[in-house]
């Protein structure tokens, strides 16, 4: 018996299909047809392949016609008339030529008018092929585009050829199957071999022939949502246009599509992440599909291919076969594209995190520290107080944020010439006016939180601290802290503490500095004393309960500490108010507090009463008050509050004479638009002179060498710009001194030839000094660098205006219970510092010890702090020694803290 397959049939030329069933035509009425356009119906049959076209030699000619007769069982015979065929959109257009399969003539030439005679009716159906971009139209309707046709040229050619070849094993298949059955039957004829088990056969023939349509079915399934994707991203604006009416103006369903993707990009945190996991999950369950359809692997082991084919693109090198070859190479030119999407998205990542980094948007994680809201001039200085106040603590954290670059403020930062001892300091860009910058910095977790006032208008920058406080006030978690604003008009301070309530204290700098700028323009020094007690670097103020001391009186606490002195009580059964200097006969009261100066919050401790012995004073003390000529040089926004403070101090008589470049006849407006009532003064009367103070004509046209007290302000029009305010108030007070040195006698200038320090009094800065005695110069300066400038000289006495108010802020904002302290000591009425002559509490070359002297001026309801020796220059603020006994000068002063005269 052979063992080959029965031969195939030979293959038969099929040019043109017809349908199988029988075709009977009948012939048409004979009409003119385009001699050009051939025939293309066959003229005769073949019996055995019914409807077979026929060799060309058998063909019929041109212009003959056929008809179909019944066919027997056997065949049918098929005969030809002459007759001229139809016009071809008369055959397109009747039903009995729907069966017939043609080419379609892409070129076919344009019907001459005068040839043809089909009637009006075949000319207005018959219509030209016309050509338009990539696509050719027929009749308005069909529409090919080349692109579109090669791509499904290409998957079809593609899904043919795996077909193909699936086809071609299942019939290898069942050649194999048809040979072992006949091998199955031999060995039976010859009983050598037992038969082998047809029904084991059967299951594993079933089994291969199912796990086939398995992997038919998975092939075309991933080939089939792979053109289903791909057609319809290609079409979808075509689809969409389907579905709407023709006058609707609408967004294509493409831009609404890539306007969904856009917004869940943008607004999902982790968008990108998710559709890149997306597709790579789909590129691996496609791929994995399609190795199952072409392999003989498992489902399984089919997936993990794939995943190694995307994981890493050379894994496909050891494919074989062309549908595999095929499938990884697809899958691996996916997984290039994936991963290179995958470093792109960290690449991005990475870069934004530094970029937040960089531009400071990140989010501070800190607790206990102290914020900073704003940015200006007295930055530095806070810094500086804020650090030596962290000092004993080991550092702390100090965090800035203003609406500038963080790299420029770091390196702002970087440039102060000081140390910052241990403290780090955070920058961060961000508006304080917007919650989710303040949340950024921690603000509900800081312990305070300063608001700076900014540079220019005073209005302005008092309006945004005002909002400031609104947004400070609004945050959710509230704060733990208290909020320390600085404000620059004190009309406004009224508003700021309604808004804040308990939470803020405020700190008007213009007139903190205006009222002290005039103490010391009475008391030579005070200036110097007052950065002392305000600055961290030596004594401040400290509030601190100690149970030991109560049930005792103010007069024995005075003296109980050796290393700190008192000057206060906070009284608790008055809801915490804090009375400076009270009676010696105030017993202390359990959960009250001591207010004293020291070193430091740790650095004292009461002691067991030390032995004094109490004297008598040697002269009362009478206020000498005569008539005073003082001169204002320049122009402050809070001009009319300096008159008013000037009033109340002077004598009667005495005179305020202003020197600025504004007009005259604006002078008056100006003070009475700031609120002052020229009736209420009763001191002082008001001089006015126009000029430019750094003009050296202008000044001479003053009587400089009779002033009292020359106060230089930094003037309203450059107090914006440090450097600029510092430079004329430095020119000013040089010309000046020069001019009051030339005016005085020529013998007083040159009698004396002590040196003082290292220059003469016959230079120029000697002359100068000898003016300096004559009358007292006050100083406002605004950078602290020019405070070297002049405390070199000796010519003038000054106010470091920027920096009093940036200890001041530190200070408030360490413990918001010494601005109730600060206020006082600067307020019109109550307690104030003082500078007190030795004569007033001892005699010449009397000894003593400071806490005798202490005791003393209590007889006079004044605490002495420190004292100034005669040949020095700076005061000793809280003596560390002060039980030993020395003798002191009259000469010497004291410095108090006593009631307003």
């Amino acid at each position: 018996m052979s063992l080959d397959s029965e031969p195939s049939p030979p293959p038969v030329h099929r040019d043109w299909f017809f349908p199988s069933a029988p075709f009977v035509h009948t012939a048409p009425s004979a009409r003119t047809l385009n001699p050009r356009r051939p025939s293309v119906f066959p003229s005769t049959t073949r019996a055995s392949k019914p409807f077979l076209r026929e060799p060309r030699s058998q063909r019929a000619a041109p212009g003959s016609t056929f008809s179909s007769l019944p066919a027997a069982a056997g065949g049918g015979a098929v005969t030809t008339t002459s007759s001229p065929p139809l016009p071809s959109s008369i055959r397109r257009r009747d039903s009995r030529y729907a069966g017939v399969r043609r080419k379609v003539c892409f070129d076919a030439p344009t019907p001459d008018k005068t040839a043809r005679t089909d009637g009006p009716q075949a000319a207005r159906d018959y219509k030209p092929a016309v050509r338009k971009g990539a696509g050719v139209f027929f009749d308005g309707r069909v529409r090919f585009r080349w692109p579109m046709a090669v791509s499904v040229a290409i998957i079809v050619t593609c899904f043919t050829s795996l077909l193909h070849k699936n086809f071609s094993l299942h019939n290898q298949l069942i050649v194999l199957q048809d040979q072992l059955s006949m091998l199955n039957a031999r060995l039976q004829a010859c009983d050598i071999f037992p038969p082998l088990e047809s029904s084991n056969i059967v299951s594993q023939e079933g089994d291969h022939i199912l796990n086939r349509k398995l992997k038919n079915s998975a092939l075309f399934f991933s080939l089939a949502v792979l053109s289903i994707a791909l057609i319809t991203f290609k079409h979808i604006d075509n689809i969409s246009r389907l579905r709407m009416p023709a006058d609707t103006e609408a967004v294509s369903l493409s831009k609404e599509l890539a306007y969904r993707v856009d917004v869940f990009l943008s607004v999902q945190p982790y968008a990108k992440p998710l559709a890149l996991f997306l597709a790579t999950f789909l590129l691996i369950c496609l791929g994995g599909l399609a190795l199952f359809g072409v392999t003989d692997d498992s489902l399984a082991d089919c997936l993990w291919l794939s995943w190694t084919y995307v994981a890493d693109s050379g894994n496909h090198a050891n494919s074989v076969g062309i549908g595999p070859k095929l499938v990884s190479v697809s899958i691996s030119f996916g997984g290039m594209l994936i991963f290179a999407m995958m470093l792109g998205l960290v690449s991005d990542t990475i870069s934004e995190k530094f970029d937040s980094l960089r531009k400071g948007r990140s989010k501070v994680i800190e607790k206990n520290h102290t914020l900073i809201l704003g940015w200006s001039d007295k930055l530095g200085s806070l810094l500086n107080q804020l650090a030596i106040a962290n000092e004993s603590l080991g550092g702390g954290t100090v965090v800035v944020m203003a609406e500038r670059d963080k790299e420029e403020m770091e390196l702002d930062i970087s440039k102060m010439e000081f140390d910052f001892k241990g403290t780090s300091v955070i920058c961060r860009s961000g508006s304080p006016l917007i919650l989710a910058d303040l949340k950024k910095v921690s603000v509900s977790k800081a312990r305070a939180v300063v608001v700076l006032a900014e540079d220019g208008n005073a209005d302005q920058s008092d309006a945004r601290a005002l909002r400031t406080v609104l947004s400070l006030t609004g945050v959710k978690e509230g704060l733990s802290g208290h909020i320390v604003v600085e404000l620059s008009d004190l009309d406004n301070e009224v508003l700021v503490k309604l808004v804040g309530g308990d939470l803020v204290e405020t700190v008007v700098a213009h007139d903190v500095i205006g009222r002290l700028m005039i103490q010391c323009a009475r008391q030579p020094g005070l200036a110097q004393i007052w950065e002392d007690i305000l600055g961290f670097e030596n004594c401040e103020f400290y509030i601190k309960r100690w149970p030991q001391l109560d049930e005792m009186q103010f007069e024995d606490v005075l003296i109980s500490f050796p290393d700190a002195i008192p000057c206060g009580i906070k009284v608790a059964s008055s809801g915490g108010k804090i009375i400076l200097n009270p009676d010696d006969s105030y017993v202390l009261q359990e959960g009250d507090e001591i207010l004293v100066i020291a070193e430091d919050d740790d650095s004292y401790a009461p002691t067991t009463l030390p032995m004094v012995h109490r004297g008598y004073l040697p002269k009362d003390f009478i206020v000498p008050k005569s008539p005073e000529r003082i001169l204002f040089c320049g122009w402050r926004r809070d001009m009319e509050d300096m008159i008013m403070v000037l009033d109340a101090f002077l004598a009667p008589e005495s005179e305020l004479w202003m020197f600025n470049d504004v007009a005259e006849s604006e002078r008056e407006k100006k003070l009475i638009d700031g609120g002052l009532d020229f009736s209420r003064l009763e001191n002082i009367t008001l001089v006015n002179r126009e000029g430019n103070a750094v003009i050296r004509r202008h000044l001479e046209s003053l009587p400089l060498e009779s002033f009292d007290s020359i106060l230089i302000l930094a003037d309203e029009s450059v107090e914006d710009s440090a450097i600029q305010a510092d430079s004329r108030s430095l020119a000013t007070l040089l010309l000046i001194r020069d001019i009051q040195a030339k005016r005085l006698p020529y013998k007083e200038a040159m009698v004396s030839h002590v040196h003082r320090g290292s220059f003469s009094q016959g230079s120029w800065i000697g002359e100068m000094r000898q003016a300096s005695d004559k009358s007292v110069i006050i100083s406002e300066i605004l950078d602290p660098r020019t405070k070297n400038l002049l405390s070199m000289s000796k010519i003038s006495d000054y106010v470091l205006s920027n920096e009093l108010v940036s200890m001041a802020l530190a200070m408030v904002a360490e413990d918001r219970q010494i601005n109730d302290v600060l206020e006082e000591l600067f307020a019109e009425e109550g307690n104030e510092l003082q500078i007190r002559p030795a004569d007033l509490y001892l005699h010449e070359e009397e000894e003593m010890n400071f806490y005798e002297i202490m005791v003393r001026a209590r007889q006079r309801k004044e605490i002495v702090i420190g004292y100034r020796l005669a040949n020095a220059e700076q005061a000793i603020i809280n003596p560390p020694d002060k039980s030993v006994q020395r003798k002191w000068s009259c000469k010497d002063v004291f410095v108090v803290i006593a009631e307003k005269e």
